[in-house]
């Protein structure tokens, strides 16, 4: 070992003045000349520095961080700070202590365990700050495409360098979206055999993942690598996205050959991540198919679109209680004849009660009288047969309807109406006046029994009948908000409407009522106008293709 000239070996100023307690210290400690040279080393120092023996040069025994900055403790004449560096596996941190004669003690403290308590402290936050903003991303939106874009371009600009979803088979194809380096997701919809990617066909069952070790990249099939994805693989993991009751999908993720492989730690956060866009591809997928089954009910709930039938206009129009609802316990139906010498019969109803619930019953109404209009010429038989299919159901809600049975007889058209506990029927003749036609009877689903009176109604050309639920007459407003728009001022609005088609009609009923309403709470409204034309538009038997005109 080489010594440097003159190196004394009895004890220097400062290492008199500490006392050889500090030989005994647990810390490694060294004290170093201004040359540079070592002057004495504690046992801690030569096990950690075996050649940091008295005599020794300071370059030649300790790392070369510790050495430079002892130098230039020496050039800059300011007081040393203390430095951090590398030795072997372990990272040390020196403080130093000069002495009056230039000496200087460093004291080595092993930092290692703290570094690493820190570094993982750091990586585990941005982890957790990461999986935060990934499930907002993810949640923000119950459009599964848009989930699958989020998720893939997430993962492969944190996790990865390039990230594959594959969702379950949709018939023979599986939906599939794909990133490089977080860029825009591309999607693409493959019939591919996801047992050529190793584990991928157990992840798309919900099962646990295989360790990327098992994976090798280059048996992977052309489809499983994006495109863009520059460089061969080197590291792959498959896991599955665990969803809600049924797997959601499982996610590739792809590393270049020239960057580390996937550690253990990075495998099990892919998971944790995994379960997270799982979670929101199912809530998104469940979301979807209650927006499909919901779209195809609506369907059948929602107002029919009336047309003209056999020369008699027909027109309705319907107000739910809240504007966010589209249906509600009021309905109104047009049921044309089989025959062309049938009649049309024309429904209007208000169930008790608001929102889906009423609506429920709404649709079970509908689809019984439409069952029972083969007795539709009976009213009274037809409400005792409805009457007794309410009451047998397990609801508690009860009804109230018109029936209007509708013939053309040349000019004229004959009405037959029958009135279930519902408001009378309003009559416009050409001159204004308005009639109340003379129909009564006891509401469905309430009694066991049912008794109604029919009225008949002639109806000339430029004259209507108007079928109204009570959410138009008891809705309140006005200039003080509380007053009822009630009978009168619906018999005076329609008493205008004399000669106008239905379509006006109903237009005008609904424009007052809502004028009326304002931004208010109000019940469900609905109304139903039967017009016979001056010049009148014959359907064909179907009540929908063109026929011809007749004066």
């Amino acid at each position: 070992m080489t010594t440097f000239e003159g190196a004394s070996r009895q004890p220097r100023g400062l290492v008199r003045h500490v006392g050889a307690s500090w030989m005994q210290a647990p810390y490694p400690a060294l004290v170093a000349d201004s040359s540079g040279g070592v002057v004495e080393a504690n046992a801690a120092a030569t096990h950690l520095f075996p050649g940091a023996v008295s005599g020794a040069w300071l370059d030649h025994v300790v790392p070369g961080w510790l050495a430079d900055a002892h130098r230039r403790a020496g050039e800059e004449g300011q007081p040393p700070r203390p430095v951090r560096g590398r030795h072997e596996d372990l990272t040390l941190e020196a403080h130093p202590t000069v002495g009056t004669d230039g000496d200087i003690v460093w004291w080595l403290v092993d930092d290692t365990d703290r570094l690493l308590a820190e570094t993982a402290l750091r990586s585990e936050r941005e982890r957790t700050a990461f999986l935060a903003d990934a499930s907002s991303r993810l949640l923000a939106s119950l459009n599964v495409p848009r989930c699958m874009e989020v998720a893939v371009q997430l993962a492969a600009s944190h996790l990865a360098d390039a990230a594959l979803l594959v969702m379950p088979a949709a018939g023979r194809r599986h939906p599939i979206a794909a990133s490089v380096g977080g860029a825009p997701a591309e999607h693409s919809s493959a019939r591919i055999d996801p047992s050529a990617v190793t584990g991928l066909s157990e992840a798309l069952q919900g099962f646990p993942p295989v360790p990327s070790r098992w994976i090798d990249p280059a048996t992977l099939p052309d489809w499983a690598v994006p495109e863009g994805f520059d460089g061969p693989a080197g590291s792959v993991v498959v896991t599955p996205l665990p969803g809600h009751g049924i797997p959601a999908g499982a996610l590739i993720l792809l590393r270049r050959g020239d960057h580390a492989a996937f550690d253990a730690s990075e495998e099990v956060f892919a998971r944790v991540f995994a379960a997270r866009a799982g979670a929101a591809l199912s809530a998104a997928r469940m979301y979807a198919e209650q927006a499909g089954i919901t779209a195809t009910l609506m369907v059948e709930l929602l107002p029919p679109k009336l047309h003209p039938v056999r020369g008699v206009e027909y027109a309705g129009g319907y107000r739910a209680s809240r504007d966010t609802e589209r249906i509600g316990g009021d309905f109104y139906d047009v049921h044309p004849g089989a025959e062309s010498d049938q009649e049309t019969l024309a429904v209007l109803g208000d169930v008790c009660g608001k929102g889906l619930d009423a609506a429920v019953l709404t649709g079970k109404i509908r689809t019984t009288l439409q069952a029972l209009l083969p007795l539709a010429e009976d009213h009274e038989k037809l409400l005792r047969l409805l009457n007794g299919t309410l009451l047998t159901g397990r609801h508690t809600r009860y009804a109230t309807l018109v029936l209007a049975s509708v013939r053309r007889e040349g000019r004229v058209t004959r009405l037959r109406l029958t009135s279930a506990g519902h408001p009378r029927p309003l009559i416009v003749r050409r001159s204004g006046e308005v009639e109340e036609a003379d129909t009564a009877g006891t509401l469905i689903g309430a009694l066991p029994d049912v008794h109604a009176r029919t009225a008949e109604v002639l109806l000339q050309p430029g004259e209507a009948c108007l079928l109204y639920t009570d959410g138009i007459t008891e809705a309140k407003g006005g200039p003080l908000g509380d007053v009822r728009f009630g009978t009168r001022r619906l018999r005076e609005a329609v008493a205008d409407c004399a000669g106008m088609p239905a379509e006006a009609v109903v237009e005008r009923v609904q424009m007052l009522a809502a004028e009326w309403v304002g931004g208010r709470p109000h019940d469900d409204m609905a109304v139903l106008a039967i017009s016979v034309p001056h010049s009148t538009h014959l359907t064909a038997v179907d009540g929908r293709t063109p026929g011809r005109y007749t004066t």
